[in-house]
């Protein structure tokens, strides 16, 4: 087996990554870890903010994660304080110029990332074997990640319009605090800014793909992607969006990772009519530097 394969996505959360991960994971040989980024802190450590596999199981008791799982208490709590110290969004830059030689490595980066080089390599032995999906969104761990010669790894980064997050962060979802509209949109610039700079560190293995792409033209959207994951796949979705999805082994993500069975891929509209102006002005102020960059309008 050569070089574990690993498609990292990245951006603002509520961006469609677990709906795109569990897609693909329908594939054979692709194996969708959830925001793989969490299993220190929420699988062993169970001291974030939700601990059950995305087959409903405790991560530390599921099928798979049971045989994954090699780390102590102890070196899940220093995986966490790396992470944090190391692998934060604001740390992008630092990871960047490290990944493309310009700078020594920083203490702590390489065990770190290469502890979660580690999960990828037994993730590629245990249904993996053509591609991992890793949908973590912490930019600085991908431009880590891009760096390293014993991966390839390929950077995703998932577009959405603020006012549609800021819509979806409105309201609690099981496990899943609300947000403010202007918190939410400034976490929306902040995240995708890092994102873009994250492809700095290798650009030919990095692209940017909207969710209203992905929801209006669903195959062609998975086929783009799945090319440059490296894999040459029929998409496993009709040209309306249908699938069925399986049970799946995400660590942490969107509540919906927990439903199996039928699901279509579609844009969930509601924002437009159920955003309210002030909620709408305060989505739009702090994402105004990047919204022409990617195609959406000011005003909706």
């Amino acid at each position: 087996m050569g070089e574990p394969r690993i498609l990292y996505i990245t951006g603002w959360l509520r961006s469609g990554s677990t709906m795109l991960g569990n897609v693909l994971g329908e594939l054979p040989g692709v194996l969708h870890a959830g925001e793989l980024h969490y299993l220190w802190q929420n699988g062993i450590l169970k001291a974030g903010t939700n601990s059950t596999c995305g087959c409903g199981a405790d991560v530390t008791s599921c099928g798979l994660w049971s045989q994954v799982i090699t780390s102590s208490e102890g070196e899940a709590r220093l995986m966490t304080l790396q992470q944090r110290a190391l692998l934060r969004t604001r740390h992008t830059r630092d990871r960047i110029a490290e990944s493309t030689g310009r700078v020594p490595t920083a203490p702590g980066v390489a065990e770190a990332v290469g502890r979660t080089a580690d999960v990828y390599r037994t993730l590629a032995a245990h249904g993996g074997e053509r591609l991992v999906v890793d949908g973590s969104k912490f930019p600085a761990e991908a431009a880590a990640l891009l760096g390293r010669a014993d991966l390839d790894v390929r950077v995703l980064h998932m577009v959405r319009d603020p006012r549609a997050t800021a819509f979806s962060y409105a309201r609690a979802k099981d496990y899943i605090d609300p947000m403010s509209p202007a918190r939410s949109s400034g976490y929306w610039t902040g995240f995708n800014l890092a994102s873009e700079l994250s492809g700095h560190a290798a650009p030919d293995r990095y692209l940017r793909v909207r969710h209203e792409d992905l929801c209006r033209d669903p195959r062609g959207t998975l086929a783009r992607v799945l090319r440059f994951a490296g894999l040459d796949d029929d998409p496993p979705a009709d040209a309306d969006g249908n699938v069925t999805l399986s049970v799946n082994h995400t660590v942490t993500g969107n509540p919906d990772r927990l439903s199996a069975g039928p699901a279509r891929i579609r844009a969930d509209e509601r924002w437009r009519t159920g955003l309210p102006p002030r909620a709408r002005a305060a989505a739009t102020a702090p994402a105004l530097p990047l919204l022409g960059r990617y195609g959406y309008p000011i005003l909706t």
